[in-house]
């Protein structure tokens, strides 16, 4: 999948190819653009809440980490870390399931899935080169940000990604610790700031038995709560490590006995937590959806941007000479939703909803 180098001096580069994956998608539009879209709290809350941007980099910081101690290939974790998130459109996860359903309404089979959308992202849609698109990013890389979440084969993605990158194999092991530093930081940041809105508490979190064991050792440093902010940030610091921790007691036995040859996505993922700490963490995600990401002040603004989305793909399929320049010119060589689709999650939430008032009125 990797094109021929077409330009100067790439042969004295004195990075690694996975350094120049990292570098590459660093510098790209769609990852700055990461900065004002959503992760749980809308943009325009406050400075204090988590964005896409600021999720990625707290990923990427834990995956190096945990890559760093097993003597796994850290750059490529980084690379794949930075650029797992690419594909995310506006209002996170709710505007995708919009743009899944415009599009599915229009005929189009694979829908929108973000993961995916993140692979086209830094294959198709970002355009670095005069010679071919993309940002010419290493196979290992890419397979990393297909391959996000087992298992690999998923209806929405088209017959010939399989034939490209064989969907029966799992990625790399750095691309397994991604996934699941991917689940610790947004466990841990969506904690945080759903306790710093007042929208959940620590007195609902401890029914689990992860957060119980979490706080103890916050409470043996003689923090209290009414510390808040010292007291949130000891928590996820305590959090963090325990996971981590535990994963690297978990995953290195079994890595070190994998065989050298590319495993079976039918084989049991080397990396992870001990049976009784996932089964922990299955309960922590449940209540976090039960009383954080269902409650009715973040559903509002969610609704907000759902119905926001719905009228700019409508708006846009009626009137496609309203698309930026780039983007009419894909009209050329892809179907008029799927371009579409593409622009709208390209977006940042603050210029979707500009856009949306601009169209329709003050939401």
């Amino acid at each position: 999948m990797r094109p021929e180098q077409r330009f100067h001096g790439i042969e004295n580069d004195f990075r690694s190819p996975f350094a120049r994956d990292r570098d590459r998608i660093i510098h790209s539009g769609s990852f700055r653009k990461l900065e004002y879209k959503t992760q749980v709290f809308l943009n325009q809350e406050g400075d204090f809440f988590r964005t896409r941007l600021t999720h990625s980099l707290e990923v990427s910081q834990i995956a190096r980490s945990i890559t760093a101690e097993l003597g796994l290939r850290e750059p490529l974790a980084e690379a794949i870390a930075l650029a797992h998130d690419l594909g995310h459109t506006p209002f996170g996860h709710v505007g995708g399931d919009v743009l899944d359903e415009c599009l599915k309404k229009d005929g189009h089979l694979h829908g929108f899935e973000h993961n995916f959308q993140s692979f086209r992202v830094v294959t198709a849609l970002e355009k670095r080169y005069r010679e071919f698109d993309g940002l010419n990013l290493t196979f290992a890389t890419l397979e990393g940000i297909l391959k996000h979440s087992h298992p690999y084969k998923k209806a929405f993605l088209p017959e010939w990604v399989d034939g490209a990158f064989n969907l029966e194999h799992h990625p790399s092991i750095e691309a397994m610790v991604v996934d699941r530093a991917d689940e610790i930081a947004y466990m841990s940041h969506d904690i945080d700031d759903g306790v710093h809105s007042g929208l959940i508490s620590f007195a609902q979190l401890r029914e689990n038995p992860l957060i119980d064991t979490v706080l103890k050792n916050v409470y043996a440093e003689g923090i209290v709560e009414s510390d808040d902010e010292m007291f949130r940030y000891r928590f996820s610091s305590h959090f963090i490590n325990h996971l981590v921790y535990s994963m690297l007691e978990y995953s290195r036995p079994r890595i070190e006995a994998l065989p050298r040859a590319r495993l079976e996505s039918s084989v049991p993922l080397p990396i992870g937590f001990e049976p009784a700490l996932e089964t922990q963490i299955k309960k922590l995600k449940k209540i976090l959806y039960r009383d954080l990401y269902l409650h009715k002040q973040i559903v509002r603004h969610m609704y907000a941007g759902k119905q926001a989305i719905k009228g700019l793909y409508a708006a846009l399929m009626e009137e496609p000479k309203m698309l930026p320049s780039y983007f009419r010119t894909q009209l050329e060589r892809r179907a008029q939703h799927r371009v579409i689709a593409d622009y709208i999650a390209s977006m940042s939430d603050r210029f979707a909803m500009k856009l949306f008032n601009e169209l329709y009125g003050k939401l």
